[in-house]
């Protein structure tokens, strides 16, 4: 994409060439003697079943620059946990699948749940996780790449262009978020970064005015994105959403603990396509519904922490400014899907703006934000002070389940 421009608070790395990285994986591996990099993937089984981690684990044999891959596994059984050891055999030797459903996490998750520093619910927050602390226990890495197991369009170099803003020696990024064009032969996709938090976010600096947090999110281009880089200091203190306001959640920690010029963010593909989620509008528990609503929880609660503007009355009148911005939006959506030859269905997304218009309503008329905040898991550095021995425990299960 011909766009060079910064805007917002943190600094944005473009693909102004389009050509292969080569030079950037040369200087990761340089790099990598020096500050080793792990990656991580939270995958439920099927995605071994379908195309996109196959895709992915063949992409990765060809990467030479990363010291470790672990992969936080959910919904496998025994034999399938097995399988998946068997996809993942030549990512060796520091390749680790986590048996998130395996009997050495269960027990470990019981006795954080004694002490009240497990994860609450079961899901991409806790896979993540508990990666993330295998990841600490096992000290192969310096800096930390994740990425969704879902990318039907992934290239290795996707992962080039995400960890080389935090890999650099010469630069002073600590956080590196991933951004790209979400879209396929259906029509434009993202829609709850596109229809809910960029519209609401200019709805809540219309209805607060000048606000450094929601400066910062609307920074990001794809700020719902599930690929990020980090260093290992930055994971030991995140405070990991156990719902779907993970991504949110993520960046809300990375503003409180870094300043905006050690943060940044990085086209990593033209074009990128994962599964999509159902809308699910009469189901909150569900698909787009509950995303929304986990997203929109978690960025009230983050503002309501540092201003007392954030009152149940309040939604109301935000409600009605966050319909008119996205209304509006709606059809700049759909002038440019035109412009570029891609389908889209107006109806379909003034429906789901209405629908999310209707869960901010419901966030005032439930209560205030401060009277239920969102379920946040403990951080590894707090678990491991109340805990010393677990991090540990969780190694040597991990390991001694991959080694069988």
């Amino acid at each position: 994409m011909g766009d060079y421009f910064q805007n917002g608070v943190i600094t944005t790395f473009h693909d102004l060439s389009g050509h292969p990285p080569t030079h950037l994986e040369e200087d990761l591996n340089a790099w990598s003697n020096d500050q080793p990099i792990s990656l991580v993937i939270p995958a439920l089984y099927s995605e071994f079943e379908g195309p996109a981690m196959p895709r992915i684990l063949s992409e990765l044999e060809k990467i030479s620059y990363l010291n470790e891959v672990i992969i936080g596994l959910d919904n496998a059984d025994a034999e399938q946990f097995k399988l998946v050891r068997k996809h993942c055999r030549n990512l060796e030797p520091h390749c680790r699948i986590i048996w998130n459903d395996g009997p050495g996490v269960t027990e470990i998750r019981k006795d954080l749940m004694a002490q009240g520093l497990a994860p609450v619910e079961r899901g991409k927050g806790s896979n993540v996780w508990f990666a993330m602390g295998y990841f600490l226990a096992s000290k192969r890495g310096k800096i930390l790449a994740l990425h969704d197991a879902d990318i039907l369009s992934y290239r290795g170099e996707m992962l080039t262009r995400l960890l080389y803003p935090v890999a650099n020696p010469n630069f002073n990024y600590e956080f590196c978020k991933g951004y790209y064009f979400r879209a396929d032969s259906s029509g434009f996709y993202g829609r709850v970064s596109r229809l809910l938090v960029a519209p609401l976010l200019k709805a809540l600096r219309h209805e607060i005015g000048a606000n450094e947090f929601v400066d910062y999110l609307d920074s990001f281009r794809y700020p719902l994105a599930g690929e990020f880089s980090l260093h290992a200091e930055i994971v030991q203190n995140l405070h990991i959403p156990s719902d779907w306001g993970l991504e949110i959640g993520v960046l809300a920690d990375v503003f409180e603990a870094l300043s905006p010029n050690q943060v940044c963010q990085v086209d990593i593909a033209n074009s990128y396509n994962h599964k999509h989620q159902n809308v699910s509008e009469n189901d909150p528990s569900k698909g787009l519904h509950r995303m929304a609503t986990d997203i929109s929880k978690l960025i009230f609660a983050k503002l309501s922490a540092g201003t007392d503007q954030i009152q149940p009355a309040f939604f109301g009148n935000l409600a009605e400014t966050y319909k008119a911005i996205a209304t509006d939006l709606v059809e700049s959506y759909s002038h440019n899907a035109e412009m570029n030859g891609y389908p889209i269905d107006n109806q379909q997304e003034l429906s789901l703006v209405n629908l999310f218009s209707r869960i901010i309503t419901k966030r005032g008329e439930d209560q205030a934000p401060k009277s239920k905040e969102p379920s946040l898991i403990p951080s590894w550095s707090v678990v491991n002070d109340a805990i010393p021995e677990i991090s540990e425990r969780l190694k040597e299960t991990v390991d001694a389940e991959n080694l069988d």
